[in-house]
């Protein structure tokens, strides 16, 4: 059944393709791709069932031959020879963890216990490692393998740290299913664009204003949405984000359409300098005022220690306001609507407050998204976005900060390492998030607790304890 569902998905979209010959289209079968990518399909399934049944080890020999010998073989594309590599690749772990089992055959509830453990240990860890990973980013910038490329891919991580931090407001802290958090962050880069563009406001007067009208922008859409829960309130904010993208794409008097905004204002110094060669008349220059020698390093090292700041400050105020009575209540609101219905608390209240906070931090985001790139138009807001940034909170585990990073890290970070690999980098992607899924389905760091305990909080290991009645 593998090989037929690949046999029919590869014969239309790889077998029969479109060339041109003399200014003309016409179909170019490739019959010898498609047998190949079913047979290996095959081969795949077979493994991986062979394995299951209790037969890992001559599973596991063949899927270590396949991986030595698919460098030499001939193969008709060098694709085919990534997807044999790769597929041999996914039955070796797959055998080497069915052998795993054999030898340690405890239940999966006790092994998903274990996980949960280590999820828990560094939770509390993160009193040591926050402060040590907040230092390894200061320094970032100087150290000796540090360049542009670097630098770039610093801020894109630590954009959507930022964006992942809000929207684990909604749908961490608050459990509602958010699928439309990129309007806020198109509302924030549009409002900076035409804020300084039509009125020359700075971008520090523009920042706050542009969280502020994206934080109008998520009071409107939580009204209509008071009365919705599960999937009604997912497809809602679903429709939501669509509307504010079509919006910006129709509206071309006053968003240019699909030929977008450009010409965006760069940031200066805290208003005080620009970082220019050679300043305008009256003014100073970033390099002339500290002495130094004049590089295009200097606005990007700045704006990589801007958005630092702005995601920690995101940071600080999540773990500020999850100890006040309104972060109690959206944790009240996760656990059971209708029970903190009865307990008196508001929903319509902590909803709207939810959701105006997220979108503010969503706003922030795209106002520096908008002066970082220079340029905005629709396609940079489309749905994947909203579902990039959503998969980055239930993957790291919801209400999990620092579950935020390392899932921001995975999802961003491993397809830019790869970049190099062209269209075979999003492999990395797609493994990366199948081999999450299997190993922790409920995200990586799934272990919650709440944030305000009766008793003295006890350590991990010691809930551990007690949850297998250890002595």
């Amino acid at each position: 059944m593998a090989g037929l569902v690949a046999l029919l998905l590869t014969l239309p979209l790889v077998g029969l393709r479109t060339v041109e010959v003399q200014s003309r289209l016409t179909i170019e079968p490739h019959l010898a791709e498609v047998a190949m990518t079913a047979f290996l399909v095959f081969l795949g399934r077979l493994g991986l069932t062979v394995a299951a049944s209790g037969l890992p080890g001559p599973v596991l020999l063949a899927a270590l031959a396949t991986l030595g010998a698919g460098w030499f073989l001939p193969f008709p594309t060098e694709a085919l020879r990534v997807l044999a590599l790769a597929g041999a690749a996914v039955v070796a772990i797959r055998t080497l963890w069915a052998l795993y089992r054999r030898q340690d055959p405890r239940s999966q509830q006790e092994r998903d216990r274990s996980l949960d453990l280590w999820g828990a240990r560094l939770q509390d860890a993160t009193r040591l490692i926050g402060p040590v990973a907040v230092a390894l980013a200061l320094a970032l910038p100087f150290l000796p393998f540090t360049d542009r490329a670097v630098l770039d891919l610093g801020i894109l991580l630590l954009t959507y740290i930022m964006l992942g931090w809000g929207l684990n407001i909604v749908v961490g802290l608050a459990g509602l299913l958010d699928l439309g958090y990129v309007a806020f962050y198109a509302v924030g880069a549009y409002s900076y664009a035409l804020l300084a563009q039509t009125f020359g406001f700075s971008f520090w007067l523009c920042l706050p204003l542009a969280g502020l009208l994206a934080s109008l922008a998520g009071l409107t859409l939580g009204f209509p949405v008071l009365r919705l829960r599960g999937d009604y309130f997912a497809i809602v904010t679903l429709g939501f984000g669509e509307i504010v993208r079509i919006i910006l794409l129709n509206w071309g008097d006053l968003t240019g359409g699909p030929n977008g905004i450009a010409g965006i204002p760069r940031p200066s110094f805290f208003g005080i300098a620009d970082f220019t060669a050679t300043p305008a008349s009256g003014q100073v220059a970033f390099h002339q005022m500290f002495g130094l020698q004049y590089s295009p390093l200097h606005r990007i090292i700045f704006l990589y220690y801007l958005i630092l700041a702005l995601a920690l400050l995101v940071n600080l105020f999540t773990m500020r306001i999850r100890r006040l009575p309104l972060g109690r209540a959206w944790e009240a609101l996760r656990e059971d609507d209708i029970a903190c219905t009865a307990l008196g608390i508001n929903r319509t209240t902590i909803k709207l407050a939810a959701f105006a906070i997220a979108a503010m931090f969503g706003g922030i985001a795209g106002s520096f998204f908008a002066t970082r790139q220079g340029f905005i138009s629709p396609e940079s807001f489309s749905f994947i976005e909203s579902a990039i940034i959503l998969a980055i909170v239930v993957l790291g585990g919801m209400g999990s900060q620092i579950g935020v990073v390392i899932a921001t890290l995975l999802v961003i970070g491993l397809p830019e390492v790869f970049r190099d690999l062209a269209q075979y980098r999003m492999l990395s992607f797609g493994a990366g998030m199948v081999l999450i899924m299997l190993w922790r389905p409920r995200g990586l760091l799934s272990h919650r607790e709440p944030t305000i305990l009766l008793h003295p909080r006890k350590s991990a290991t010691q809930q551990h304890a007690e949850a297998v009645g250890a002595p």
